[in-house]
This record gives C-alpha cells, structure tokens and sequence, in this order.
C-alpha cells in the first residue's frame, strides 16, 4: 500500500510539472500581439491546459495552475492570430507561396485494359450439319495463320453436294455444272477443293475447312467427334494487328471525357513505354454497376507488343486554358468536411480560416471562397501553426465570407450553458427571411465568452447556419446599453 502511495505521488507530481513546462513553452513560442502590451486590460482568463475553461477574472485551473489573461488585439480584427518570433519561424522551416490565378490543366488517370480489336474477330460456323472428323487447333490461344486447315468435317449433305456436281459434270451440261459448283462455294467449301474433285472424279467422305484470317483462337467450342449445325460457333479467331484498350472513367468525370482527346497509355507491368493515342470512342451510357463511362482507343500492334488482357493506366490531359485562383496542394489542412489554409499576415503573425475548394490537379488546388490573390499561405509546418490559431480563432474572415447564411437580429436570453457554450434565445423575427420570431438554441463561437451575460438580457446577434446549426458568430451588447442610457436621462 505504501509503495502504491507513493508511485500515485510521483504521478501526480510528474504531470504537473508536465502540465507546466507545456504551458510555459506554449506561452513562449505561441504570443499573440497583444500579450506585448500593458496598457489594455483581458478579456477573459482561460487554462493554459483547456481552451474551455474561460473566467472572467484571475484565478487557478483545476489543475491549480494560474489562469493566462486574454487581450483583444487592437492591430488585427480577427481572432485567433498568432505571433511567431523569427528564430522559431527559422527552426521550424516555415514556407510560404502566394495564392494566384493559374491554369489548372487536370489529368484525367484511369484504369483500361488492351482487348482484341472486335471488328477483327472472325466467329466461324459450319454451312451444314455434320461431325468433326479431325480438328487441327487444340485450344484457345493457338495462333494460326490465314490458310491454315482448321478442321475436317464430315456430312451427308456436302456428299451429295458433290456427287451432283460429278454427275453435271459427266452430263456436261455448262449451267448446271456452274449452278452445282457456286452450291459448293456457298457451303464453304475451298476452290482447292472443288479443283481437285473435278480433276480425280472421286468424292471425298470428309471436307477440310481453312482458317479465314491469321491470328489467335479467341473461343474454341468444339472438340474431335462433335456433332454440329450452322446455329454452332465452332472457334473464333480475333486478329493482333490491332487492339482496343477501354479506359473506365469514374461518373463525377464523365464530362470530361470528349471524342479526339489525346491520352498517354502507361502498362502496369513496365513491359512497354507509355504511348498515347486518341480516344475515338465513347460508351453513350455508363456501366450500372461500376457507375463508370467507358472511353475505347484504338492502337495498330503490328510488332504484337500489345497483349490483350493486360493492364493500364489512361491518362488524358485536360487542355483548357482558363485561369483559377489556387494554392499549392500542400497548404491544404483538410478534414472530413472542411478544409483550412494558415494565412502568413506577415512581421511574424499567421491565422487559420476556413476555405471552400473546387477542382484540383497534382499540385494546385483552387479556392473558390476565403482567400484572395497575392495573400501568403503557409505550405510547410502548417499544421503545427493551425493546432494554436485553432484555440482561439473563430475562423471568421470578414473580408472573405464563406457562402454561409446568416442574419442579423435581436433576442431575448433565456438560459445560458456554460458547459455546452450555448443559449436558449427568444429571437425577434428575420424579415429578409420571411421567418416570424422564435425560441432556438445557439451554439456560441469559442472566442465570445458568456460570463458577462446573463439571463433576461436583451441584445443583438449575428449567427450563420453551418451544417444545420445555429451558431452565433458575433454579440453586440452596446446598442442595448445605449438605449438604456437614453431612457434613463429621459
């Protein structure tokens, strides 16, 4: 029990040394501009351990440490700005890049595939029914070259096919000979074929049947003794001179995606150099399944360096020329649902704010609301900056509001949460909302503190609705004041 006594001692001392020498370190490296100055007196008094725990007046944490005055800062409207001495701003390696209009030619990445060219497959069929005597392809994959015998058919009807055309021939009667060969022709029977049965006089029980073009066997569906009819496809032969390659798109870039761009192949397994072509088909509809657009190029491959079934990655170049104001990618703080840049202000000060993105490349992002041309951001220990502009920042850019809503008016206070930072207010109503007056919560932004209100109290607040919240982003307690004053001398 004492040895538990005293490691529980030791604990507690060691965190509170801890607890101190991280708010004296904060409070040497982090300053705010006002800190510097004894002539104003604090807004508040906060924990150096917990941003939320405000007072109004001095007085110890509940860790027992003294509680740091806050100043408004008189040099700059906003809050939430930080001071940095030039040494840390050194030790750190602070980088900074101007928020400009650039161009932002996007490169369109997607995963394709090398097919066989599909107007090159030659699918073969027998003209009658029979049975495979002998099949000269084994399987799928076999390359063949054009004349190549394929297989041997056997049927009863090219033998009478042929001895109609021996018995014309021995009639000689010139039009039905010819009416008996163009019957041979038309069941596919070779001209080598017809020469030799007309030189030897003799039918042949079996038929060879030849390869149309050269290639590869895409599809063999028949085996040594099958039985077949012209509704059977026999094999498919698929040429390599030429290859498809189908890109899928994902649906948000379908747009995007026109007939003539030009795209740069890249083959995942490295066995070739990338190499571009031009897209000169697009699928009028997307696949349900993948919700992808499917853009096809077309390739020659007469050195058959293109194997089908191998994959790649599409990339198109988007060509367009306009202009957007961005900042490099590696300013970007995001989040779920936001994103945040740290403003460099300049004589050593920096703020977070929120922005609003739009379109992006691999390393420019535009920003479409909180920011404007020329102004620094922060790209390098960023997010050490945003972490202390954050506890104190309302993250509210006057100069640059973001598209939220938000309204003007005055209320009545009806209670007030310290442990939530939030009141229930009986509002007076909105006119350019056409919302007639209403009892609502609000949260309370962090920087205004409550301590100074109390319940019954009549004021004017500004609040904006983010993410389907109340939250009231400003106070104005001396309109109030003011007319109280009047009424008194009244």
């Amino acid at each position: 029990m004492f040895n538990q006594t005293v490691k529980s001692y030791y604990l507690f001392a060691g965190l509170f040394l801890l607890g101190i020498s991280i708010g004296w370190l904060s409070s040497s490296l982090w300053t705010t501009p006002d800190t510097q100055s004894t002539d104003r007196q604090p807004i508040y008094w906060v924990a150096p351990m917990d941003d939320n725990y405000r007072r109004d007046k001095p007085g110890l944490s509940p860790m027992g440490m003294d509680l740091v005055p806050v100043y408004a800062d008189n040099n700059n409207d906003e809050a939430g700005v930080i001071t940095v001495s030039p040494n840390i701003i050194n030790s750190l390696g602070i980088r900074t890049s101007k928020a400009q209009h650039r161009p932002l030619k996007q490169t369109l990445k997607a995963p394709g595939m090398i097919h066989y060219d599909e107007d090159s497959i030659v699918h073969i069929h027998p003209r009658v029914e029979g049975w495979i005597e002998t099949l000269h392809v084994k399987s799928a994959g076999e390359t063949v070259k054009k004349g190549q015998a394929i297989y041997e058919l056997y049927s009863p009807e090219l033998v009478n096919a042929q001895q109609e055309y021996l018995a014309e021939l021995n009639r000689n009667h010139k039009a039905l000979i010819q009416a008996a060969e163009e019957r041979l022709k038309a069941l596919q029977v070779a001209p080598a074929f017809i020469k030799q049965l007309k030189k030897q006089r003799a039918v042949s029980q079996t038929v060879t049947f030849y390869a149309p073009q050269a290639g590869v066997i895409n599809q063999l569906n028949i085996r040594q003794g099958f039985y077949v009819k012209p509704s059977s496809t026999l094999m498919s032969i698929a040429s390599l001179k030429s290859v498809w390659i189908k890109a899928q798109f994902p649906e948000s870039q379908a747009h995007l995606i026109k007939m003539g761009q030009t795209a740069l192949v890249t083959p995942f397994n490295h066995s070739n150099k990338p190499f571009t072509g031009t897209i000169n088909h697009i699928h009028p509809s997307l696949d349900v399944k993948t919700r992808t657009l499917t853009a096809r190029l077309h390739f020659k491959n007469t050195e058959q360096t293109l194997i089908p079934n191998t994959l790649v990655e599409v990339s198109v170049l988007q060509n367009n020329q306009q202009t957007f104001l961005s900042v490099e990618n590696e300013a970007l703080i995001r989040t779920e649902n936001t994103s945040r840049i740290v403003l460099a202000l300049g004589q050593g000060q920096f703020k977070s704010v929120y922005v609003k993105t739009g379109k992006s490349n691999e390393h420019f992002t535009e920003i479409t609301a909180g920011l404007s041309e020329g102004e620094s951001v922060v790209t390098s220990a960023q997010f050490l900056l945003d972490s202390e502009s954050s506890k104190q920042s309302d993250f509210k850019r006057i100069s640059h509001p973001l598209d939220f809503p938000t309204a003007t008016v005055s209320g009545v206070i009806n209670t007030i949460n310290l442990k939530t930072h939030s009141m229930n207010i009986s509002r007076d109503a909105i006119k350019k909302w056409q919302r007639p007056a209403a009892t609502l919560d609000f949260l309370v932004e962090k920087h205004i503190t409550l301590h100074t209100l109390e319940k019954g109290q009549k004021f004017e607040f500004t609040f904006a609705i983010i993410n389907g919240e109340f939250i009231i982003k400003h106070i104005n307690t001396q309109a109030d004041q003011n007319t109280m004053e009047h009424q008194k001398h009244d």
